[in-house]
């Protein structure tokens, strides 16, 4: 089924010291939801941030009201991919969108994700940064390097038939996606380029819409050396076990 008025999309939000990014990321969700006129719930899943993030999603969920905001945290930090799955615990929506909280994704691009499923049907649409008018913005050139050896490694090895293996940005049917949990082993980076892999090897169809992302603003990068070993490796078994 194609998204439409009577669907739902809940945002799966999760936080690592965000205090300065979770409410002004939240505010243009707000926004962009009510200018949209699809009906939404955002899911915030912090994990034990010392900085208050925590608080300030307390202060979030008076503020937009408790069907608006969800506030599901967890003790400490325990992995992007198992912060999907409790999140999706939570989530009454049948469209998850899946996105960073340090403004490196504007929410505006929502909307053309939901367009872009109409229009195919698509089971996930992911933002790309590597097609038609999509960009990356406040990257170094190491970063942007990185980034684009990744990607160019990935798809060398994988031919996984989308053009941003490595993005974070993405619109999941909730079953596809609850399906595609069941399936991936990896944690960290590499867990957003698996998703995709096993998609292509399950038969989903993946829509595409090129997006603008920006360096966080507020906070440190959470990529490092170990991350950039972790993802070799990563890529390797995936190259090893597809």
């Amino acid at each position: 089924m194609a998204a439409g008025a009577a669907d739902k999309v809940s945002v799966l939000l999760p936080t690592y010291n965000e205090r300065e990014n979770l409410p002004l990321v939240v505010w243009l969700l707000v926004r962009s939801f009510e200018t949209s006129g699809y009906s939404f719930e955002i899911i915030v899943i912090d994990d034990g941030s010392p900085d208050g993030t925590q608080e300030v999603a307390e202060q979030l969920v008076k503020i937009y009201g408790s069907d608006k905001i969800l506030l599901r945290p967890r003790a400490k930090k325990l992995g992007l991919g198992t912060a999907y799955i409790h999140g999706m615990k939570h989530a009454t929506g049948n469209f998850i969108v899946i996105m960073d909280a340090d403004l490196s994704h504007h929410p505006k691009f929502i909307a053309e994700f939901i367009r872009k499923q109409k229009e195919g049907n698509f089971d996930i649409v992911s933002g790309t940064r590597y097609k038609g008018n999509g960009g990356v913005y406040g990257w170094d050139l190491k970063r942007k390097l990185i980034s684009r050896g990744a990607n160019f490694i990935t798809q060398v090895l994988l031919r996984p038939g989308a053009s941003d293996l490595t993005g974070s940005f993405r619109l999941y049917r909730k079953e596809v996606l609850q399906k595609l949990m069941e399936k991936c082993v990896s944690k960290g980076y590499v867990f957003q380029m698996e998703m995709i892999v096993r998609a292509r090897q399950l038969g989903y169809t993946i829509g595409e819409v090129p997006i603008s992302f920006v360096d966080r603003v507020y906070g440190e990068s959470k990529l490092g050396g170990n991350e950039i070993v972790s993802f070799l490796k990563g890529l390797l078994t995936l190259f090893a076990t597809t």
